[in-house]
């Protein structure tokens, strides 16, 4: 039985995006949303999600349970590199200082940079590893909720 490679990627898309939408983080697909969310005040903590397996294995769960604490981010975005491109490639334009990197997640003040989390910090760690190095920044950049 041959399968439809097509479809196959497109099922593990849907539930990589499924994974961090059902955890609170609002999908920004095009570059204008992108734009649009920037401009929100406060802090926002944004994932650039990916298929790898350093992104379901360790990122979507840091992600998904990062947020249940004191000290959380007043906006929680999400951009899908290698899926929507272009709206990945306008969120990296404010992530100045990085270089891309994905899975990471990105941490900004209204909407200026304070701090990556970047790949080679997620693919070598555990899950809580990254809650805690997520929560972290949250106790240094975030109010209490």
């Amino acid at each position: 039985m041959l399968m439809d490679f097509n479809l196959f990627m497109q099922d593990i898309v849907d539930k990589a995006r499924e994974e961090v939408t059902t955890a609170g983080y609002k999908e920004l697909k095009t570059p204008e949303e992108v734009d649009q969310a920037m401009k929100e005040e406060g802090t926002s903590l944004v994932l650039v999600n990916s298929t790898c397996g350093c992104a379901g294995g360790v990122a979507r769960p840091a992600a998904a349970n990062a947020v249940h604490y004191d000290k959380r981010p007043d906006n929680l975005y999400t951009v899908f590199a290698g899926q929507d491109r272009e709206a990945t490639a306008k969120a990296r334009e404010y992530f100045t200082g990085y270089e891309p990197s994905s899975p990471s997640f990105a941490l900004l003040k209204d909407g200026k940079i304070v701090k990556m989390v970047e790949r080679h910090e997620i693919e070598s760690s555990e899950p809580h590893e990254v809650i805690n190095q997520l929560q972290g920044l949250f106790d240094e950049y975030c109010e209490e909720v």
